[in-house]
């Protein structure tokens, strides 16, 4: 008999698979703390829970017969997924159960909030007939920016099209031809922010996107804009919309979550031009049920065995195989997310060159790490070492495959290379005899680099001074330099440097470096 620990409530409509699974046994403990759930977890095999319980690295531990945790939603913020892996347990999770449900609240919420409906209905329902006070305005023909072209910003724009509204959209995963058969304009940040009347926010919180609408952002837009916000709190900066709304800027916003919740005290419910919801985006019937029913059928391929699809964390490779896999796996992760950062245009092609000793294998998980590699770093847990091929092939990104055993001047070595709208980077690594995972070849650079946290690479000319120079702005910003390595082809032709630092560099920074007379370009890369 194997027992599954369900932490928070979660639909049982949903959970009928779990029960109705011979051999399983479900028992529930809500509002447990975590010394509670340290002390009987090692009698489940399973874990299930939704946002409010937080399954932790000293919980991880205590578990000896764990092998899944269950998160019925989209995010896995509150699971140690490190700890879970390091402990060879799964961390499934629905990404898909709430799409429309979420969907649906933007509307509602962008209904509401050209409408001033909720202020409109609160003062009718304390007896105050006031017409004059609600004035909106309608959607149609106005322009809709979207940022974040994932499913439920797709699903949001082609709705938005049933109002007559003029889509434009920002994601950087996503190729024009995409756009095009989806009727939105691909646009970049700047021009969307120039151009809306509305935008609606549809991406994940990452490092890019935390307080992406800041003061600097808001000043770009047009006077008037109104702003959804149903995706993240965080990626609105508080208090510079309460200051852009007080002082006329943005007409209003529709705000369903918050950098701080549970949230009852935000300036921002002060405001008449505000509407606010608890966090309500997938807070449908059905939304619950399906979600339920996604994360339950997880839970029992992993307790039979079977291939999941939703795993967050850990590929499918056979036990005999993982050996040899492991760092290469390693490699495959760092190749994407390195080369993705690098990119300041969507990308439109994939190419994967296996070279030596590993082509012999299957190395569909490789492959499909790189592309979770790529794509993570702004759809966070929507992508996964199972699905990203078909959230590549979604946003129209075509990958390609190439084996040969040809050793050249490595046993094995993994090149990537991707394009998008004129924009090209290439990236070789390898695996040293040690285990170390070494970057050996950046565009046209021969490197020896080893990958750290924090990364600068900065193709320059190759003159003296600059070095000297980045070092000394950095230095400003009292980062330290822990590695440097660069590469030239000619005296005084192109070259490049690669710093490996102590802390990420501060955007004012960047442009500093950037703006200087001999540096073509800067890019800070966090790993």
């Amino acid at each position: 008999m194997k027992k599954i620990l369900v932490c928070d409530p979660i639909s049982d409509e949903g959970l009928e698979l779990l029960y109705n699974t011979p051999g399983l046994k479900i028992e529930k403990r809500y509002n447990s703390t975590e010394e509670e759930l340290m002390e009987i977890v090692p009698e489940y095999h399973a874990i299930l829970v939704r946002s409010q319980t937080k399954i932790t690295a000293p919980i991880i531990e205590k578990a000896t017969s764990l092998q899944v945790i269950g998160r019925a939603g989209v995010g896995v913020d509150n699971i140690d997924v490190d700890a879970a892996t390091l402990k060879g347990i799964v961390v499934v999770n629905a990404p898909d159960g709430n799409t429309i449900a979420a969907t649906e609240h933007t509307l509602a919420m962008m209904l509401a909030l050209v409408r001033s409906i909720p202020q409109a209905n609160n003062k009718l329902l304390n007896k105050v007939w006031d017409r004059k006070s609600f004035m909106g305005i309608e959607l149609r023909n106005k322009v809709l920016g979207v940022i974040g072209l994932g499913k439920i910003g797709t699903e949001v724009a082609k709705r938005a099209q049933a109002f007559e509204m003029k889509i434009i959209g920002y994601d950087p995963y996503v190729t024009n031809e995409r756009a095009k058969a989806l009727n939105i304009e691909l646009v970049d940040l700047e021009t969307l922010f120039r151009k809306s009347d509305l935008i609606t926010i549809h991406v994940p919180k990452t490092q890019e996107t935390n307080n992406l609408i800041n003061a600097e952002n808001i000043a770009k837009m047009k006077t008037g804009v109104r702003i959804i916000n149903c995706a993240r709190g965080g990626i609105i900066n508080e208090q510079a919309l309460y200051n852009a709304i007080q002082e006329g800027k943005v007409a209003g916003a529709a705000l369903d979550v918050f950098e701080k919740e549970p949230e009852t005290e935000s300036p921002l419910f002060t405001l008449p031009q505000v509407v606010a919801t608890p966090h309500l985006g997938a807070s449908t019937e059905e939304a619950q049920v399906t979600v339920a029913q996604e994360v339950a059928e997880e839970i029992v391929r992993v307790l039979n065995g079977e291939p999941v699809l939703n795993a967050v964390n850990i590929p499918f490779i056979k036990s005999e195989l993982m050996p040899m896999f492991q760092p290469y796996l390693a490699l495959a992760e760092t190749l994407g997310k390195f080369i993705a950062q690098l990119m300041d245009k969507p990308i439109e092609k994939i190419k994967i060159t296996y070279n030596g000793e590993i082509s012999k294998y299957d190395l569909t998980t490789l492959t499909n790490t790189i592309l979770k590699g790529i794509l993570r770093p702004v759809l966070q847990d929507a992508v996964n070492y199972v699905n990203a091929p078909v959230v590549a092939k979604m946003r129209g990104i075509s990958v390609e495959e190439s084996k040969t055993q040809a050793i050249k001047d490595y046993a094995n070595l993994i090149k990537l290379e991707v394009k998008g709208n004129g924009t090209q980077h290439t990236l070789s690594g390898t695996i040293f005899s040690n285990g170390d995972i070494k970057l050996v070849e950046l565009n046209k650079f021969s490197m020896d680099t080893l990958p750290t946290k924090h990364m600068l690479i900065a193709p320059h000319q190759d003159k003296p001074g600059i070095i000297g120079y980045v070092g000394t702005i950095l230095g400003q910003y009292d980062i330290n330099i822990a590695a440097m390595q660069v590469g030239r082809q000619q005296l005084g032709g192109e070259a490049i440097m690669i710093l490996a630092i102590d802390h990420s560099v501060p955007e004012e920074a960047l442009e500093i470096m950037k703006n200087t007379e001999g540096i073509f370009d800067v890019k800070y890369v966090y790993l």
